[in-house]
Order: structure tokens, then C-alpha cells, then sequence
């Protein structure tokens, strides 16, 4: 059943206090992006619904302020993000640092699903660049942020990367990221090529480089104790984000949910990495893992690539060389 492994997790006793705490959201205007703002605004945060469409954004703040935010009364607010260039990225998060002097928690939930494999105007293919590039460079332009927050007293300061379970189905012999060429495997002519027409070989690649950055992000800056941040991935399980566009949705929608979660179930994985309790409690358990969502917040091994510190440090040496040739310094 879709809600399975979620039994023993709930948002509305199972998160720390948030008031006065500051988080950004990214693709927040629906999904399980939706609903990670809605749990953790309720939970009496000041949430920035991260999203490139203002419409769409105002709409979903509506939309939530119409249910309700209470018990904790928290606050949702637009910051305009656009993930599809890594230059926008930067804007988007220097917009957010003129705003607030602190940030608790960045959950970068944004990611394109499926499509067409493309490559974008610097090089590189534009699903990597959403689902990876311009989350690192938002992520790194935010750090000096975080880390400020992190040294206060009592901080519980956290980064969570939404991945998928789908990174540890990518075999790639001699996976390598020695150029920017390296993020633009599309498959064609692979074991995967049958699953290319949605979109899904490059996408899971794309999650594996993200699981990849995670740990390595994690490694990077835990090695300054002063300001402690935990940094986490997790695999929110599958998420019925889709039978609402199909005919006879009350119908298909029911049948859709004995298999998957819905998106409020579905952003579980996500809450508890972000302000979950036991999280909080378990600091040292949960720094760098990787979760799953049967039970909410299981520790996982991911895919044995993702280990590979010499792989992380290559894949995060090319990705700064990339985005320095393009013009953005992070």
C-alpha cells in the first residue's frame, strides 16, 4: 500500500519547534514540493517557496493559506528561482541573501522528471543542469549563510537533497567526471535505451551525480566543526503526482494510491530529514546518509559509486572549472 513506512512518522508531533526558523523549499509550487512547505510552514517556520513562476507560486501560497497553517502559524513566501540556467540559479539565491539574515534549512527539492535528452546552450545536458548544476551553485552561494547559522548556539542547521532510488539502477563502466562531456551520457544504445523515451536513463544519472555531490558537500563542510551542518539525501519514494491529469481522476487517482503514496505522504522522507526529531537527536547517525522512505527516514546504502570520495572530489573540481568557464564563481 502507498502509505506503508509512513506509520511511524508524523509531521504534526514528530518535528522539532520552528518558529523563528528560516527554510527555503525549492520547486515548492506543487507536488511533494507543495507539501514539504505546507508540513514545515505548519510547524511555525517562515517558508521561501523557491519556484521560476510567480502565477504558480502565488497560486500554491493561496492554496495554502486558504487550508490553513496553523498550529504553528508559520508564513510562506515566493523567492523566485529559475534552475534552467546556473547564472539565474546565483541570482535567485542572492536575491534570498539581501532578504534574511539566517537560513535553517534548504531542502533542494526542484527537479526535472523526464523529457527529451537535450543539451543546453553551455555544453551541457539541461537535465543535469537543473537537477544538479544550478542546485549546486544555489547551495553554494547560500553556504556562507547556513554556516553563519550554524555557529549559533543550539543550531540545527540542515541541507536536504531530494535524489531518487533510481541512481543506484545506472551502471556506467568507468563512471568519471573528468569534463563536462562526462554529464552528458544519454544512453543510446544501452540497457537503459528502452526506458530513454521518457526521460528516465538520464534522469536516475542525473540523481546519481546529485547523491554523488551530497556526500561530497557533506565531507567538504563538516570538516569546519565550528558551524555543523548536516547534509542528507533521501529517496521520497513513489509519489502520485500525475492521475489528477487523467481522465476520471477521483477514479484513477484511488487506484494510483494502493500502489504509491500521496504527495503528502509522499514528502515524509523529506520533513524528517529536514526538521525531523530524531534527526535532530541523531546528528552524528545522520550526517551524509542517505534515506529511504519504507520505513520514513530509513538509512540506506546508496549506489557503491556514490562513495567514492576521489569520484566526488573530480565531480566537484569539474563542476566548478564548468561553471567558472560560463561566468558564475560559487
Amino acid at each position: 500500500m502507498g502509505n506503508i513506512g509512513s506509520q511511524s512518522f508524523s509531521p504534526s508531533t514528530d518535528l522539532v519547534d520552528l518558529k523563528g526558523k528560516v527554510i527555503i523549499v525549492t520547486g515548492g509550487n506543487r507536488g511533494i514540493g507543495l507539501a514539504t512547505v505546507r508540513h514545515l510552514a505548519r510547524a511555525g517556520a517562515k517558508v521561501y517557496l523557491a519556484a521560476r513562476d510567480e502565477s504558480k507560486a502565488t497560486g500554491a501560497i493561496a492554496q495554502l493559506e486558504h487550508e490553513g497553517l496553523g498550529p504553528g502559524n508559520g508564513e510562506v513566501i515566493w523567492l523566485k528561482l529559475d534552475l534552467s540556467d546556473p547564472r539565474d540559479a546565483k541570482k535567485g539565491a542572492e536575491e534570498f541573501l539581501k532578504r534574511e539574515s539566517r537560513l535553517d534549512i534548504l531542502v533542494n527539492n526542484a527537479a526535472l522528471m523526464q523529457g527529451d535528452f537535450t543539451i543546453g546552450p553551455d555544453g551541457v545536458a539541461t537535465m543535469v543542469v537543473i537537477n544538479y548544476i544550478s542546485p549546486f551553485v544555489f547551495t553554494q552561494t547560500l553556504i556562507p549563510l547556513l554556516q553563519q547559522t550554524a555557529k549559533e548556539n543550539n543550531s540545527d542547521v540542515r541541507i536536504v537533497n531530494v535524489t531518487s532510488i533510481m541512481h543506484k539502477m545506472v551502471s556506467v563502466p568507468n563512471l568519471k567526471f573528468d569534463e563536462p562531456a562526462d554529464f552528458n551520457l544519454d544512453f543510446r544504445g544501452k540497457y537503459f535505451a528502452g526506458l530513454q523515451r521518457y526521460g528516465k536513463s538520464i534522469h536516475s544519472y542525473s540523481k546519481l551525480i546529485m547523491s554523488l555531490w551530497t556526500k561530497s558537500l557533506h565531507r567538504r563542510l563538516n570538516a569546519d566543526k565550528t558551524a555543523p551542518i548536516t547534509v542528507i539525501a533521501v529517496h521520497p519514494g513513489g509519489v502520485d503526482t500525475f492521475s489528477h491529469n487523467w481522465p476520471l481522476p477521483k477514479i484513477t487517482g484511488f487506484l494510483a494510491r494502493l500502489a504509491i503514496s500521496t504527495t503528502d505522504v509522499g514528502a515524509y522522507t523529506s520533513v524528517f530529514a529536514a526538521a525531523g526529531k530524531k534527526v535532530a537527536d541523531n546528528k552524528q547517525v545522520y550526517q551524509g546518509a542517505y534515506l529511504e522512505n519504507k520505513p520514513t527516514g530509513k538509512i540506506a546504502e546508496p549506489y557503491k559509486a556514490v562513495l567514492d570520495e576521489a569520484l566526488g572530489d573530480q565531480l566537484w573540481e569539474t563542476t566548478v572549472k564548468f561553471l567558472g568557464n560560463i561566468g558564475v564563481v560559487v
